[in-house]
């Protein structure tokens, strides 16, 4: 609460003013986040002008680029704290979440039903992608060796390939 409120220039106490619970001030945190996150590619949903190659290069760039520009402190928060939050906010988050998977679940299926991608289960490689943007988080430097841009683009490299090659099946 000290650090939230260092941030806003304010007293701890004040916070209460606005929120009236630490929960509350997680559930607004990871609600924005999200929201955040799927306005920036919920138009990619009914997007009938690109190829589905191209629609989830956008999405992992946009979802990238997002990972990348918001704190590593809320990044981390997003895995370690749902299980902070009342069963009534954490079902709303994890709606939230569930409608962003569902639109990379969509491009997915709109793959594999156009050919650019071989038939795979839909919903594993939709966590696979998510986990593997969220994930740079934690090792990901500006200072190494890749910019935001080269590790964006390996990243969508790595989907496609693996989207478009034989992989064994899940056992």
């Amino acid at each position: 609460m000290r650090d939230i409120a260092k941030a806003c220039k304010c007293k701890p106490p004040n916070i209460y003013n606005f929120f009236p619970n630490k929960e509350t001030i997680l559930f607004e945190i990871l609600k924005s986040q999200l929201e955040n996150l799927i306005s920036s590619v919920k138009y990619l949903v009914n997007d009938e002008i690109n190829p589905p190659v191209e629609q989830l290069r956008l999405l992992i760039t946009h979802h990238a680029t997002y990972t990348f520009s918001v704190s590593k402190t809320s990044k981390l928060i997003f895995d370690v704290e749902l299980d902070n939050l009342s069963p009534a906010k954490r079902k709303q988050i994890v709606k939230l979440r569930d409608s962003y998977e569902d639109i990379l679940y969509k491009i997915i299926k709109r793959g594999i039903a156009s050919g650019d991608f071989a038939p795979t289960d839909k919903k594993l490689a939709v966590y696979c992608i998510i986990s593997m943007i969220l994930r740079t988080i934690i090792w990901f430097t500006p200072k190494g060796r890749l910019t935001v841009p080269q590790l964006i683009n390996f990243i969508v490299d790595f989907s496609l390939n693996g989207l478009r090659g034989k992989r064994p099946a899940c056992r």
